[in-house]
C-alpha cells in the first residue's frame, strides 16, 4: 500500500484517544462524539524527585 494510501487510510478512520491523567481532557473529547480511554496515572512518589529516586533503587 503506497504511503499516500496509508495516510487518507487513517484520516478517514474513527479516532479513538488515550488519555493520560487530566480527566478535563478527555471530558471535552467525549463532548465532541470522540472515544476516550481515561488513563489515571500520577507521578511515582507523587511526584517528590527525592522519593522517586529512592523508589527506583528498589527495581534494580
Amino acid at each position: 500500500m503506497a504511503e499516500k494510501d496509508k495516510i487518507a487510510e487513517l484520516l478517514e478512520s474513527t479516532v479513538v484517544v488515550i488519555n493520560v491523567g487530566l480527566e478535563g481532557f478527555a471530558s471535552d473529547l467525549r463532548a465532541q462524539g470522540i472515544e476516550v480511554v481515561q488513563v489515571e496515572w500520577v507521578p511515582p512518589a507523587g511526584g517528590n524527585p527525592k522519593l522517586a529516586a529512592l523508589l527506583s533503587k528498589l527495581g534494580r
